[in-house]
């Protein structure tokens, strides 16, 4: 099976990792130490994100390996059934 040429989550990791870098560097250079309690929760944030986008990509695997398992098993009954 081909994979997409476009991989929505990996594309949205991306973003969401790149934006948090951005806001951390950016609190940096506004507020000085002041920043440091935001730029936490900016990296809570970031954590979040990854762990959401990993978890999505783990349910959309396991679907499609019980999706091609079905399928499978589903051509083996109809082989058995034209025996």
């Amino acid at each position: 099976m081909a994979k997409p040429a476009f991989d929505v989550l990996r594309a949205l990791a991306i973003a969401s990792q790149a934006l948090g870098f951005i806001a951390i560097i950016t609190l940096e250079t506004l507020m000085g130490d002041a920043a440091r309690l935001w730029q936490g929760w900016t990296l809570a944030l970031m954590v979040i994100a990854a762990l959401w986008i990993a978890l999505v990509r783990l349910y959309r695997r396991n679907k499609a390996h019980k999706a091609r398992v079905a399928r499978q098993t589903a051509r083996n009954e109809e082989d058995d059934d034209d025996v």
